[in-house]
């Protein structure tokens, strides 16, 4: 499938768990829904390699998990604008199309924009439970892709 809008993927998706992914040059941050769509919950962070065996790994989680659609982070400039981290994503969602493993390809995937996701995790890290860098490093980019998700849903209902 492609990338769809929020109507379009309510239509074709009316229920069913959603991942998020949270895509960095080095790692990408992964969570899910409920089958509900109430809640997200951060997986897990996948260090970036190869597009191939990034692609079969989500492929995996895809599988496990039962996911229904993909939401994948947008990196917006403040001012709403699409600069080049946007074209990125865009490729990256068009490569899951044409090169993800069965399972992964084919499924709809909505764009959410993610400005401040990782500020505002990592804020909350620092404020709420107090996290050494090292701890935070470990999990923002999953917690970041929980944001997203929650963003998403909230727009879904």
């Amino acid at each position: 499938m492609a990338i769809v809008d929020f109507v379009e993927l309510k239509a074709l998706v009316p229920a069913g768990r959603l991942m998020a992914l949270d895509v960095g040059s080095k790692t990408i941050g992964i969570a899910t829904s409920d089958a509900l769509r109430l809640l997200a919950t951060p997986l897990a962070t996948l260090k970036r390699g190869k597009l191939a065996a990034d692609l079969a790994k989500l492929a995996e989680l895809v599988k496990k998990h039962d996911v229904k659609a993909l939401v994948i982070g947008l990196p917006l400039n403040m001012d709403g604008s699409e600069g080049p981290r946007c074209q990125s994503m865009r490729q990256f969602a068009a490569n899951i199309e044409r090169h993800g493993p069965a399972g992964l390809a084919g499924l709809p995937i909505i764009l959410q924009d993610e400005r401040l996701s990782t500020a505002a995790v990592t804020r909350g890290m620092i404020e709420d439970y107090d996290m050494s860098r090292a701890k935070r490093a470990e999990r923002v980019d999953a917690a970041a892709a929980a944001w997203i998700l929650e963003s998403a849903l909230a727009r879904l209902r």
